[in-house]
């Protein structure tokens, strides 16, 4: 792969530190109202403590949030767009949704955007927003979707009709860097409509809020200050950002507006403001012809070029603008070579990502993919949270309720972020959770590696990590419990980085050491009985099972034992063994440590298949459950969910050269075969054979344990769904699984799409659907069970097709199955669509890609949250893996 296009030269120079290429990025989030940080009620109720509604005239105190926004890498200065159709109550300068409480399936966000292209230093990115000409119907949005229920689906903004006879505009933003501290921008807005539309567009930017707390220290400065100087141009001052100008021109020139990143008291409160010119002045000013909103002194923290057009039928108008920090912008902003540099941008774009997506590729596929990396760059986003401050509240605000305190996060009062991180979806989850971002670092690997690796670093120091080794979840709730897949992908993304000759030793050594006292944590809190059998929490799977395992059971003297809580374990395990002989190459000392893996691993091994007897190994079914206890009595959980099939994930694959070069550890290993036979039975060899170095091979379940589990998985009528493996089997359609403990009844079915229950939260679903990270996960064990038994071990695929494949050959076709969710038929729909014919389904909006959460079991339809460009960009390795295939 060619290392030496432009974009790899700004990479280099980032990291070699001779240009700060990434200090200004697509780092605005895009909701900060209603998010944990900015929630001081005394119950934790952040949905109803800041509103979308108190966003246009509240500061916030964490963060800021804006339309297909720009800012440095401290949030200091924010660029953001601000629209107006003429018939909006507000500007539209943020995307809407329904909170938790309003959707029938939890928050949503009810706009259409994407993430077109992007460059990993964002010297080029472009997105898109969809702006409807018609009201933009708030109320109707909240009144619909209170209305409908769990078993309904989610009432979208295409469905109120807005976007009928192609009354909207297409607004694209693009942004190209002349060098790391000149920005242009570019606003193109396209009418869809076949009759003359207005449109005023506000490019704007403001100083985060960091002066009203009453605080001093990191992060914290002086009120910064802007005002207007010659040649239309706007001077920004700020203590440690330094000297900024902006810009902006259209076809017409404009007028420029001034206020302050201030709470308007009057409005919310009724009290009096600190400022008279406050943060919703642009919105009075504009739709309320207030003219005395703005300041006429033409100075703030808050600046707006308000430009205003009729664009005619099928036309469009372009804004330009300008931000440079340091030296003055030139007196003629807006001549090359800022024109040129998108163009030029553009093409060091597209031969940036020519050998990550070949152009053998069709042209649907390169499209898929190159969005898919830019949602995934995209998805970075300034996250601030010092959990300390937050508790104890702000000298200059009014004092948090007692009760406040006990709310959440009170034992992570260490805990201090101040960061671009990988977000889930910077809408739906404008925060960052531990074991999603350990499956975006896997694609991000592929366009930044040092971006990844550090990333999974971040996550593992001390302003993150608890005291007692446990990884912060998420903010809702850092002690929750997620499956334990960091090691796992500092592992994947270090063999990644290394196959390109990027060895790095020194990361995977920072990372193992941070992740054993990781691994200890888990060991002590999650197996109490000390029989290796684990339980508690995995979060990550929400309401796959029918108790919430995220907290005790209410029964007397009653646990549960995790088949797939186990074999998490046993995945971390066999990770950790990975990475010790790794080490153990470079450092002899890392030899015991991994003797220490090795036999936890195999201890795991034993009890999930024999404790007690059989472990949670049914031999009847084929297949691994959840046992409960309940006094003395004991119970199988027969549900047939991924649950099961986690096993599967935890297998390792050693070659005998490695293993020959570290003698204790191999010493170690032969004596276990020689003296524990009982125990032996899950280490197996591969002796070497002509031309081949022989293999060790660890796993949790035997050859004809994954003989039958892959009988289950691969049936259509079980989890084998054209869209790759669903969540619970489609089995329990017409068999719901029921149980009935001490007169209390529970029951589970399989459901492909959204939720039907609030259950555990509500708005994600474990009861049927494809999620991709799981389906990852299988393929990769597919592809190391292959390593070890290659064409000696075949498999029925599908299930009665009377069609023999080897797993290599499986876990291919799987991908096919993830990738064809996103591909577009002849008729112009993708499966992602779902059976909608209105909306997305119109041919102007046919190539503009959207990577759900989760997917529809039976239709590949998107659900959950339409932005989770972060496990769902995991796409790109399946169309990799093909390539690599020639099958692709």
């Amino acid at each position: 792969m060619s290392q030496d296009t432009a974009e790899h030269r700004r990479l280099k120079e980032e990291r070699d530190r001779k240009a700060n290429w990434k200090r200004w990025g697509p780092y605005l989030a895009e909701r900060q109202w209603g998010t944990v940080r900015e929630d001081y009620s005394s119950d934790g109720s952040c949905w109803s403590y800041f509103t979308h509604d108190q966003a246009r005239s509240r500061a916030y105190r964490w963060g800021e949030d804006g339309l297909l926004g720009f800012t440095d890498r401290q949030c200091r200065l924010c660029f953001g767009l601000a629209l107006w159709n003429g018939q909006d109550t507000i500007l539209k300068e943020r995307l809407f949704g329904v909170t938790g409480p309003e959707g029938n399936h939890g928050e949503d966000v009810k706009e259409y955007y994407f993430y077109l292209k992007a460059l990993p230093t964002f010297s080029y990115v472009e997105s898109l927003y969809r702006y409807p000409q018609a009201q933009f119907p708030y109320q109707l949005l909240v009144n619909a979707s209170r209305k409908r229920t769990e078993a309904d689906a989610e009432f979208e903004l295409a469905d109120t009709g807005i976007f009928d006879g192609n009354e909207y505009f297409d607004i694209y933003v693009k942004y190209a860097k002349i060098s790391p501290e000149d920005i242009c921008i570019e606003i193109t807005a396209y009418n869809r409509a076949s009759t003359p539309k207005p449109l005023w567009i506000l490019p704007q930017i403001w100083y985060r809020n960091t002066w009203s707390w009453g605080r001093r220290g990191e992060g914290y400065t002086v009120r910064p200050q802007m005002e207007l100087t010659d040649n239309r141009i706007v001077k920004g001052q700020h203590a440690s950002l330094g000297t900024t100008y902006f810009t902006a021109a259209a076809r017409s020139d404009g007028e420029i507006v001034f206020c302050e990143n201030e709470t308007n008291f009057e409005r919310l409160f009724h009290e009096t403001s600190a400022f008279p010119y406050v943060k919703d002045a642009f919105h009075r000013y504009v739709i309320g012809k207030e003219t005395a909103a703005v300041n006429p002194d033409q100075q703030g923290t808050k600046a707006a070029f308000l430009f205003h057009d009729t664009i005619e039928a099928q036309g469009s108008v372009t804004v330009y603008a300008r931000l440079k920090n340091g030296e003055e912008i030139p007196s003629e902003a807006f001549a090359e070579p800022f024109h040129a540099i998108f163009d030029e941008r553009l093409s060091e774009h597209d031969a940036f990502y020519r050998p990550l997506i070949p152009e053998t590729h069709s042209e649907d596929i390169r499209n898929i993919a190159v969005q898919s990396y830019a949602g995934l760059l995209q998805s970075r986003q300034f996250y601030y949270y010092c959990v300390q401050e937050w508790l104890d509240g702000d000298p200059t605000q009014p004092t948090p309720a007692v009760g406040r305190k006990n709310v959440r996060n009170t034992e992570w009062r260490h805990l201090y972020n101040r960061d671009i991180i990988s977000v889930p979806d910077k809408w739906e989850y404008p925060w960052y959770a531990a074991w999603d971002l350990a499956f975006h670092m896997l694609p991000m690997c592929r366009v930044d590696s040092k971006f990844a690796k550090d990333q999974l670093l971040l996550l593992l120091r001390e302003w993150y990590l608890h005291p007692n080794g446990q990884m912060p979840a998420y903010e809702f709730a850092f002690s929750d419990v997620n499956p334990p897949v960091h090691a796992w992908a500092c592992w994947r993304v270090y063999k990644m980085a290394a196959a390109g000759g990027d060895r790095d030793v020194a990361f995977l050594k920072r990372a193992f050491h941070k992740l054993l006292l990781n691994f200890t944590w888990w060991v002590n809190q999650k197996d109490t009985r000390g029989n290796n059998l684990f339980s508690g929490g995995f979060l990550g799977l929400d309401n796959i099972g029918i108790f919430n395992r995220s907290n005790p059971l209410p029964y007397e003297d009653s646990f549960l034992e995790q088949a797939d809580g186990t074999a998490w374990m046993a995945f971390y395990c066999g990770t950790m063994l990975s990475i010790a002989l790794e080490l153990a190459i470079h450092d002899r000392a890392y030899e015991d440590v991994a003797t220490k893996f090795f036999e936890h691993f195999i201890a795991i091994s034993d009890a999930i298949n024999y404790f007690a007897g059989s472990g949670l190994w049914d031999e009847k079914d084929g297949f691994y459950y959840d046992r409960l206890h309940v006094g003395k009595e004991s119970t199988l959980l027969r549900i047939r969910s991924l649950v099961g099939l986690i096993p599967m994930c935890a297998v390792e694959v050693f070659h005998t050269d490695t293993l020959d070069s570290l003698k204790d550890f191999k010493r170690r290993v032969v004596w276990f075969v020689k003296h524990r036979p009982d125990l032996a039975s899950f280490i197996s060899y591969l002796e070497r054979g002509e031309g081949q170095s022989g293999k060790t091979l660890l796993a949790l379940p035997s050859r004809s344990r994954l003989t039958r589990m892959l009988h289950v998985m691969l049936d259509e009528d079980e989890f084998l769904s054209p869209y790759g493996i669903r969540s619970l089997s489609r089995v329990h359609l017409h068999s719901p699984y029921y149980l009935e403990v001490d007169k209390e009844k529970f029951w589970i079915s399989y459901t492909p799409g959204e939720s039907t229950t609030r259950l555990f939260g509500g708005n994600s679903n474990w009861r049927g659907p494809v999620w991709f990270p799981i389906n990852f996960l299988l393929i990769e064990a597919l592809e190391r069970y292959y390593h070890f038994y290659g064409d000696t071990l075949t498999v029925e695929y599908p299930q009665g097709s009377g069609v023999q494949m080897n797993l290599h050959e499986v876990s291919l076709e799987l991908c096919k199955r993830l990738i064809n969710i996103f591909e577009q038929s002849e008729n112009g729909s993708r499966p992602y669509y779902g059976a909608d014919v209105t909306g997305p389904n119109h041919p102007v909006w046919g190539n503009d890609i959207l990577f759900y959460e989760y997917f529809n079991g039976d239709t590949g339809k998107g659900l959950g949250a339409s932005h989770q460009t972060g496990w769902t960009a995991l796409v790109t390795l399946c169309m990799e893996k093909l390539h690599k295939s020639g099958q692709l």
